[in-house]
């Protein structure tokens, strides 16, 4: 919470006012969004963030917040961490309980990078179900491996700006050149094919019990990732709709 209301300017005050009676009349949605890297999940995420009044958690950051904050469970989260070990999957889903509780997420949330396997999805459905809630829609963003493959590795960065080129969809003016500044362009470490290869491996090994699990629910949602991003949109507004 702002220190005092009386310090926050009266238009930031309307816009949040405006912004809550806008979200009244929405319907609550709770859901999983699970898609390898490169699907484009990140590109639609702050879009049904914004569209159905959601918060977005992503367990990496409510890590990191609870730990800097110092929260019973982040207190707990980083003796674990500072031991070596991986967070258990009780910590995790305790953190996610805690940050539903946040008027943020009173419409319901967007889940990213968890659950990533079946133990975890259990644990998730049973605290849902302790607030007599449930993930409404997990959105499976299906894409082909090797279109993801051209995707990535044709990415290229530059680095001072964050300007993103891609050798495909959008190339720079000079090949390997910044448009602007002409420096250098630079490709991340992970935009590699063999990276890649592990990164999608890993991926599908895990993942794939997760879609299995929810679909036995009747809750998933296929989405045609391979296409452009406004046609994802509206699929997923589709299936939200429905």
């Amino acid at each position: 919470m702002a220190n005092s209301l009386e310090d926050v300017p009266s238009l930031d005050i309307m816009t949040e006012l405006l912004r809550r009676f806008k979200c009244s009349s929405k319907p609550d949605k709770r859901l999983i969004l699970i898609g390898p890297p490169g699907s484009g999940k990140g590109t639609q995420s702050p879009i049904i963030k914004d569209e159905y009044c959601l918060c977005h958690l992503a367990t990496g950051d409510m890590l990191r917040a609870a730990v800097a904050a110092k929260t019973p469970l982040g207190i707990k989260a980083k003796e674990t961490m500072e031991r070596g070990e991986l967070v258990s999957d009780d910590l995790v889903v305790g953190i996610i309980d805690d940050a539903m509780k946040k008027p943020s997420c009173q419409k319901g949330f967007i889940l990213d990078g968890f659950p990533r396997t079946v133990a975890q999805a259990q644990k998730l459905d049973e605290m849902l179900e302790k607030q007599g809630t449930k993930i409404d829609k997990v959105l499976d963003f299906a894409i082909d491996d090797s279109i993801l493959e051209e995707r990535i590795t044709g990415r290229w960065i530059h680095a001072s700006s964050g300007r993103t080129y891609h050798t495909k969809f959008a190339p720079p003016k000079a090949p390997g050149i910044d448009d602007v500044t002409g420096e250098p362009l630079m490709q991340r470490k992970d935009d590699t094919a063999a990276v890649l290869k592990s990164r999608l491996e890993a991926f599908h090994r895990q993942t794939e019990p997760v879609i299995n699990y929810y679909s036995k629910k009747g809750v998933v949602a296929k989405l045609p990732a391979e296409k452009p991003p406004k046609e994802v949109t509206v699929e997923v507004q589709k299936v939200l709709s429905s």
